[in-house]
């Protein structure tokens, strides 16, 4: 499945698990033009399912990102509930009984990471599918993307940019020179020796 799919699913999902009929609304827009026009809400599928099943569904999403789950990293200190699930999608075949070691293998055979998630669990108004080529697992690659996409959706919060391996081995802290230096440039001055106190 694409990811574009598993994320209108799981649209689709937190709504009947709220007990409501999936319906989206559409923007048509003409590329000459770049006239718009909205197509109004439509229900796109209705499914009944029982609400003891869809209860477990729910739960088990939400342990997931809870102390214990496999993206507990994600659901940590939110100020929201997620719901997710992540996976691995198996790039190349290996032999039965054989066991999977990224590191013995070339990156481009490496597992594919895999998020899907919508929040706040309770009342959702997001839901997401990430996937990271080759990344590994869903919770630790595909899941910190997916967190800063629904802060910033419900909370508003803008993330901070990464800075590159490569960046952090280059990067030097300035010296500072003096006193003043110190008070201007924001640099830290290096302790005072117990002679340079007495002279």
């Amino acid at each position: 499945m694409r990811p574009f799919a598993v994320g209108i699913f799981y649209c689709h999902a937190s709504q009947w698990w709220r007990g409501n009929e999936a319906a989206f609304s559409h923007k048509n827009s003409k590329a000459i033009t770049g006239e718009s026009q909205i197509i109004p809400p439509t229900v796109q599928d209705k499914i009944t399912l029982r609400p003891e099943n869809i209860e477990i569904v729910k739960r088990g999403m939400i342990a997931v990102t809870l102390p214990g789950g496999t993206a507990a990293n994600v659901g940590a200190n939110a100020g929201y509930s997620i719901a997710a699930k992540t996976g691995t999608a198996q790039v190349i075949g290996i032999k039965q009984n054989a066991k999977y070691n990224a590191k013995n293998i070339d990156e481009r055979h490496r597992d594919h990471a895999l998020f899907i998630a919508y929040a706040p669990a309770d009342d959702p108004t997001i839901a997401l599918a990430v996937i990271v080529e080759n990344g590994g697992h869903g919770g630790s690659a595909g899941g910190p993307i997916a967190r800063k996409v629904m802060d910033y959706y419900l909370l508003g919060k803008v993330p901070m940019p990464e800075v590159s391996k490569d960046d952090k081995k280059t990067a030097t802290k300035p010296k500072a020179n003096s006193a003043l230096e110190n008070a201007v440039g924001n640099t830290i001055t290096p302790p005072i020796s117990e002679e340079e106190l007495h002279d």
